[in-house]
């Protein structure tokens, strides 16, 4: 079919997203393309020692960087406890609540209610922020909205 267009690999998508002027010219297939594990800290930092990416463009080359102003609510799930109203009610000042998660246990982190990641506390300034430990990958993601 003379409509069909070409399957893309992972180094054509990078290649269309960069200032590359030979672009027009070389559209050879690199082969597999190995891309860092979830949890591979080292390649994502060696990745992020570059610079910032490319600018996001939809399908007509224009730059979608309005989307990066969309506020996003991030929140981070210490752990969870189920309780009865009677010992709700008797909660007080200084009571501890037993929660499902151990000391030490990551953090889960989530974007617009969707886990996306977890991570471990930190303290920063004397406010408690989260370190993050691990990207959740997207077959986790689709598997947890089933």
């Amino acid at each position: 079919m003379a409509d069909e267009k070409p399957n893309l690999t992972q180094h054509d998508l990078d290649r269309l997203m960069s200032d590359d002027p030979g672009l027009e010219q070389d559209w050879g297939d690199p082969g597999p393309t190995a891309l860092p594990a979830a949890g591979d800290t080292a390649s994502r930092d060696a990745q992020n020692a570059f610079g910032p990416p490319p600018p996001v463009m939809d399908g007509a080359g224009r730059p979608l960087d309005f989307i990066l102003d969309i506020p996003l609510e991030i929140s981070v799930e210490l752990g969870r406890a189920k309780m009865i109203i009677n010992d709700l009610l008797q909660l007080g000042q200084g009571s501890v609540i037993e929660l499902s998660k151990l000391a030490g246990e990551p953090l889960e982190i989530y974007v617009n209610g969707k886990l996306v990641a977890r991570g471990e506390v930190v303290v920063v300034n004397e406010k408690f922020g989260v370190r993050v430990t691990d990207i959740v990958s997207p077959m986790e993601r689709v598997k947890s909205l089933t």
